[in-house]
Parts: structure tokens; sequence; C-alpha cells
């Protein structure tokens, strides 16, 4: 019944309750993500979870610092066998290729599946008077466009960018490239706190590999019921 493009995001603060939505949701999910929130809470335990539970874990940790740092970093997050991880792709065209070049030789050391890396562009959660308020040069769209071409060029194996971006990437950087979006809100939930969203069958449709849907599944009062009801908004043929 799960359709991996849909990832959860998994935003609580602890164990117990990432137990209590998993179990509610069943086999409705199979992919999801732990973030900051969940991992500072729980640390390496609920990507073990996870895991354990035959599920595919996006772990969402935005990496970002001077090479060596990120270098040792990988490695470590590589060990827990999550199958997506992050980086901030404003860390630069070294950084990147340095985690590009960690997690490669980490996963061949242990002899272990290769979690694939996803550089963030700009967060959901600005807009263009946002990005140049902290002195962004170029509109966003333009922005991410330049960030996703970087990530690909040193050895990044996608981005994590609004829906708005998807089309423009997939168009740059072919249909190998892995696109997350998150700001992904079904017809029936609130946009939040997103400038940037739409639909998830418009997401799929516009390039995105995978999509990212927290607050309008765990915090439905069913969260099941929304989850079945984003399942049958794909059903589509994307």
């Amino acid at each position: 019944m799960a359709d991996d493009r849909i990832i959860t995001a998994l935003d609580v603060h602890s164990v117990e309750e990432m137990k209590t939505l998993v179990e509610i949701l069943g086999d409705s999910i199979s992919f999801y993500k732990v973030g900051m929130e969940l991992f500072y809470s729980a640390g390496p335990e609920a990507v073990q979870y996870l895991k354990y539970e035959g599920k595919k874990v996006f772990l969402d940790l935005k990496l970002h610092d001077i090479p060596n740092t990120v270098d040792q970093s990988i490695r470590a997050l590589t060990r827990l066998g999550a199958d997506l991880m992050t980086l901030h792709g404003t860390g630069g065209r070294t950084m990147m290729e340095t985690a590009a070049a960690a997690v490669r030789d980490e996963a061949a050391r242990l002899s272990i599946p290769r979690p694939r890396l996803l550089a963030v562009t700009i967060l959901t959660s600005m807009d263009d008077a946002g990005w140049q308020e902290i002195g962004g040069k170029y509109a966003v769209a333009e922005t991410v466009a330049h960030l996703a071409k970087l990530a690909k060029e040193a050895g990044i194996d996608g981005t994590v960018s609004s829906p708005y971006e998807a089309g423009e990437i997939r168009r740059l950087n072919g249909e190998e490239f892995l696109i997350v979006t998150p700001g992904i809100r079904p017809v029936f939930a609130a946009a939040n706190d997103q400038k940037r969203f739409t639909t998830p069958a418009q997401a799929l449709q516009d390039g995105a590999s995978y999509l990212v849907i927290g607050r309008p599944i765990t915090q439905a009062a069913k969260p099941r019921e929304a989850a079945e009801k984003i399942l049958k908004e794909i059903q589509g043929g994307y």
C-alpha cells in the first residue's frame, strides 16, 4: 500500500512519540524523515528503530561546516544506515566534494549500501524578500538552480528544494538526479509556515522524486487516514 515517494516527517520529541506514529501509520508509510528535532532528542536510536522496522530513513541534519568537520560527521552518520542524508549546498563545492568522497569511502569500508547525499538549496520557508534581506543577490529560483548544478558537479546525488524549482532542476541535472521536495500540502491541508509549496500530484508532475510531508499527516486527527488520502491523491500514473 505504501509509496516510497512519500516521506513522512517525524517532527516529534521522543522515541515513544515516534513509535506511536509509526505503529498508527503501519504499512501506509514506508519512508520516514528523522530531522534535527527528533535526532537531537533521541539520537541514533531513532534511525536504528526505523531500520529494524524495515522502513527507509531520510536523515535530515543539514550539515554545514568546514570540510574536515563535515567529512568526519558524514562518516559517523553513514554508519547508522540511513538511505538519504543532507548537507547545505551553500557550504560550497569543496565541502560537498569532501562529503561525497567520505560517504562513498565509509560505505565501501563497511560494505554497506551507500546513503545518497542531498544538498539543501534554500529553505522552503524563505521567499525572495527574506532571501534578499540576508544578502541574496539573485532571485531564489535562480540561486536554487545554480546550487543544484554545483551540487551535481561536486558528486552529490540530489537536492532538497521547493516544488517550484523541481522542473528546472530536472531539466538541468537529468533524470537520475534526486529531487526531494518539502513544502508539500495536500488539497485538504493548510500551508502553515511554508512560502513555496504545492500539492503532491503537482510536485511529482513537475519532476520531484520524493515528497516530504509532515504536519498534514502527523498532526491529523487520524494520521493513517490522512496518509491514505494522500496516496489516493497521487494515483494518476506519476
